[in-house]
Order: C-alpha cells, then sequence, then structure tokens
C-alpha cells in the first residue's frame, strides 16, 4: 500500500512516499481503507522529536481517518464489512497511523461516520472535535445560559468549542486574529475579540456585569489560562489542553476547578458528537484539502499557524 513514511525525525520535507506492507486486522480490530485523513500540532511534534508520541522509525504519522472497512476480525461483532466509519488510532507506540492507504485499528475505539458528511469532513473530525467535545461538554459542563471564553478559536480545536458551546446553549466570547472573526461570528461566537489587542479577561468581566465568565478553554498554552482567570467568576471552571504556566494563585483564591485535557479513544465520544453533525447543529471547517502526497505542505501550512480550522488529506477515491 502506498502511505508517507517517516524515517527519521526533524523537518516535514523527511516525509517519503513507500511502498510498504498492508496491514491485516487482528481479533479484535477491523482493516479500514482510509478515504481521507487530517493533521494536527501532535503530528508535527511526534515529527519533529518523536517525544510525544514514543515512537520508533520509520514511522507513519497520521492521528484522524474516514474510510471504509473492508476486514473484520474474528471477535468482532458490531461491524461489518462495507461500514464507512470515522476515528482517531491512539498516540503512542503506535508505528502505522493514517497517513496511508489501510490502517487496522481496534474495533473498539471507531464509529460509524456522520451520514450527512462526506469522508474529508469526517476525517476532520475525531482529534479535534473529540478534544473539543471532551473540554467543552463532558468537563467544563457547560449549561443553557451560562458564559464560555474560548482561547484560539479559529484553530481545529476551537472551532468545534465554538459550536458545540452554542448548541449547549452558552454565550461564548472567542479570542482569534481579525481575519479569522468573520466566521467565528457564522459558527456562532457572541463575542469576538483581537487576542493582540483586547484583554480577553477585562471583556469576559465587561459582558458578565463583572461577575465573570462560569467557564474558559485555553488552547493555547503559555500562560493563557493564568491571563485568564481575572475574568473567570468564582468557583467557575477552566479546561486546558497544554500544561499551564504564570501565575494561578486565583485558582485556589476563587475556588476554581482546572481540568487537563488528553482525550483517550473513546468510540462513545464519536457516538455522541456524531449526533450532533447529523442534526446540521455543527460542522467541520477545514481550511484546504491536499492528497496524501502532499503532507509535508500540510505540515507547513499548519505550522505557520496562518490556517482556520482543519487541513485534510484525500488518500483514496471511494
Amino acid at each position: 500500500m502506498r502511505a508517507m513514511v517517516l524515517p527519521k525525525f526533524g523537518d516535514k520535507e523527511l516525509f517519503e512516499l513507500r511502498e510498504v506492507d498492508k496491514p491485516k486486522a487482528g481479533i479484535n480490530d477491523v482493516l479500514v481503507k482510509i478515504i481521507a485523513s487530517a493533521v494536527n500540532p501532535v503530528d508535527a511534534k511526534i515529527r519533529a522529536s518523536g517525544y510525544w508520541g514514543k515512537s520508533s522509525l520509520p514511522i507513519i504519522l497520521g492521528y484522524d481517518a474516514a474510510g471504509i472497512i473492508e476486514e473484520v476480525g474474528a471477535g468482532v461483532t458490531n461491524f461489518k464489512v462495507g461500514d464507512e466509519v470515522y476515528y482517531t488510532p491512539k498516540l503512542t507506540d503506535n508505528p502505522v497511523g493514517t497517513y496511508a492507504e489501510y490502517n487496522s485499528v481496534e474495533a473498539s475505539i471507531i464509529s460509524l461516520k456522520p451520514k450527512n458528511l462526506s469522508f474529508e469532513e469526517a476525517a476532520a473530525i475525531p482529534l479535534a472535535g473529540g478534544t473539543a467535545w471532551e473540554a467543552v461538554i463532558r468537563r467544563l459542563k457547560i449549561m443553557p445560559g451560562e458564559t464560555i471564553l474560548i482561547h484560539g478559536a479559529a484553530g481545529g480545536v476551537g472551532t468545534f468549542a465554538v459550536q458545540f458551546a452554542k448548541v449547549a446553549g452558552a454565550k461564548v466570547i472567542a479570542t482569534a486574529s481579525p481575519k479569522n472573526h468573520e466566521v467565528l461570528k457564522e459558527l456562532g461566537a457572541d463575542i469576538i475579540i483581537d487576542y493582540h489587542k483586547q484583554d480577553a479577561a477585562k471583556t469576559a468581566l465587561e459582558e458578565t456585569d463583572g461577575k465573570g465568565a462560569d467557564a474558559a478553554f485555553d488552547i493555547q498554552g503559555d500562560d493563557i489560562v493564568s491571563r485568564c482567570l481575572p475574568g473567570i467568576r468564582p468557583f467557575g471552571r477552566v479546561a486546558s489542553i497544554l500544561p499551564p504556566k504564570g501565575d494561578l494563585t486565583l485558582l485556589y483564591r476563587n475556588n476554581i476547578t482546572l481540568y487537563g485535557v488528553f482525550i483517550t479513544r473513546d468510540s462513545k465520544r464519536l457516538e455522541e458528537m456524531k449526533s450532533v453533525f447529523e442534526r446540521g447543529l455543527a460542522k467541520p471547517v477545514i481550511d484546504e484539502i491536499l492528497p496524501l502526497e502532499e503532507v509535508a505542505k500540510a505540515h507547513e501550512r499548519m505550522e505557520s499557524h496562518h490556517g482556520l480550522g482543519k487541513i485534510v488529506l484525500r488518500v483514496a477515491s471511494k
């Protein structure tokens, strides 16, 4: 099968198109013909050093996929050949990811893809959408009438987070570069901040009559959590996908709960999200679709931080 192989860790130009052995489905696995994959920031982190994924070389990266089941393991009873599925495979100790024509994956972590979405759209969802769902819906448990502050709202995770928060009935304050404000408005964001010029915590206080937002979601890392804390109400909640830096004194002074979010592979989460997409309440935002062979270009665009939403790889035709 065709695959984009990384022979050593380092620059994005190291990817090589190779013919490699087609995997086989284990007892509890399914073999998926991948129609579309997607790139994520963690791909670039593993590519650069291998540290994040604890991976050995050579390696096939890729942690999003949508495709068609071609083979079913003897122990699998809930899927059949021909089913259209989407999923995010395990991150660590995984030498064969989804930058390839086929992928063998545990049946316990996949789901039937949303019926109304293309394979390219479905492939954009599992990792970024799953992270947003885990943070906004499962951890922060956003409720109708609450206000949430979302930092880095224009990226892959952020565009999903804005939509899921609106589905939950929240008022959304989002931060992003000015060029992305119009799209975030279309996705439902109520207040959009230019993080280069405006103070998010101050805006959160202004928009809540001084009470502070009920919750915040940090997708950017660095000192974002510490900077947003003055704008969060006492007994509020904060979720972050990266280790927070800076002065976190207000966490305990104001009894604010901080959630670290690193998603497990979970078919139930995919099922929960699927209903939102099938009902037309949310949609993946795709910045660009590229052929599998142009994965280096996809990494370059992703690392430039100039895109909006997700970059998808078209691996094969249906």
